[in-house]
């Protein structure tokens, strides 16, 4: 049985389909854009749709950007030299969170699964050898999550990467088994990075 109109049943709807919201919580988010002025909610709206059609992936690391290069590579500060492979743009922003890394990103988007059918070329992997045959790369910082999708996916990229030549290697265990790196604090975060080895 429907309790509210066909109009706020859809919004609750469309609101739980985000990762991480529940029915209530979808409830919660529908009651309160309905109360907010209508200019308000179509800020909110615009803001959406805009963000959609202009987001794009970074052409050098494969972040979300709205311009050709992110702001990361656009930087020439950055230093070229190594690479941090990440899982999601979040963890990038996990790691810029600590404002001690001073190189430049590579996002895979995903991570190696075979349960849930996402292979190789299912991730952003092709890009990163691509980005490793202009020599200039001397060390690749696999920071993939500790879960086993992450550790598969760590173990592939070292296997692809050695016989180019270039050093490969992987955060330390400061990061707990199972963590996500988004969730993680920046003192862990920084130990990880300090104490990463070889692969």
């Amino acid at each position: 049985m429907e309790y509210f109109s066909g109009h706020i049943t859809g919004l609750i709807e469309q609101l739980s389909l985000l990762p991480g919201i529940g029915r209530k919580t979808a409830q919660r988010l529908a009651f309160y854009i309905i109360s907010q002025p209508e200019d308000k909610v179509k800020r909110l709206a615009d803001s959406i749709t805009t963000a959609r059609m202009n987001v794009r992936y970074c052409r050098t690391c494969c972040t979300l950007t709205d311009a050709e290069e992110c702001p990361i590579c656009s930087n020439p500060r950055r230093d070229r030299t190594t690479i941090m492979v990440v899982e999601t743009p979040r963890d990038l922003a996990a790691y810029e969170k600590t404002g001690k890394y001073e190189g430049v990103y590579h996002v895979l988007h995903g991570a190696i699964s075979p349960m849930l059918g996402i292979g190789p070329d299912d991730i952003r992997l092709k890009e990163l050898m691509q980005r490793l045959q202009t020599g200039e790369v001397r060390e690749v910082i696999i920071a993939t999550n500790s879960s086993l999708e992450g550790e598969t996916t760590a173990m592939y990229i070292s296997r692809l990467i050695k016989p180019v030549g270039v050093k490969v290697t992987r955060i330390a265990s400061g990061v707990p088994v199972g963590g996500d790196l988004e969730n993680i604090d920046e003192v862990t975060l920084l130990r990880a990075l300090d104490g990463r080895t070889a692969l």
